[in-house]
């Protein structure tokens, strides 16, 4: 008897959490500054404008990582100081990729980040989509570790 593995669409949620030591203006700086990824984000190799317009609604990057893969997100939501939500159009196994970074002040000079994704992936099995959210929290803790790194060290 042959098992199938039955393909669909599934959705699904990341979120994560860490808790940084540094002021809301380091913080903020750092996260957005949208193209600045190379500098934390795992394996990127560089990120660039694809708009003219910088920061805030509308803003769109590419990013591109070391195996090549090419990502274009797009801003749709900001608010200075607080978030951003951005929306992937290009290079994810995914039908909808919309992501919130976003920081809350827990003390003078500690941050928490929030980084929360919803996701709707194209037809694959349960398996590598369930293998696909692994990874990408994952990629989530291992980025904001290096940002907190970064940022810590910065003092």
């Amino acid at each position: 008897m042959v098992k199938t593995t039955k393909k669909s669409f599934h959705t699904g949620t990341v979120k994560k959490i860490i808790k940084i030591k540094a002021s809301k203006d380091k913080v903020w700086k750092k996260i957005s500054n949208i193209v600045g990824l190379p500098l934390w984000l795992v394996d990127v190799e560089k990120t660039v404008y694809l708009s003219k317009k910088k920061k805030g609604v509308g803003a769109i990057r590419l990013i591109t990582f070391s195996d090549g893969n090419e990502i274009e997100e797009h801003v749709v939501a900001w608010r200075d100081g607080e978030y951003f939500t951005y929306i992937a159009t290009e290079g994810l196994p995914l039908r909808v990729y919309v992501a919130t970074i976003s920081m809350k002040v827990l003390a003078k000079n500690l941050i928490e980040l929030t980084w929360q994704s919803y996701l709707n992936s194209k037809k694959m099995s349960e398996t590598e989509f369930l293998d696909f959210i692994v990874f990408l929290g994952s990629f989530y803790e291992a980025s904001l570790e290096n940002l907190k790194i970064l940022l810590e060290k910065q003092h």
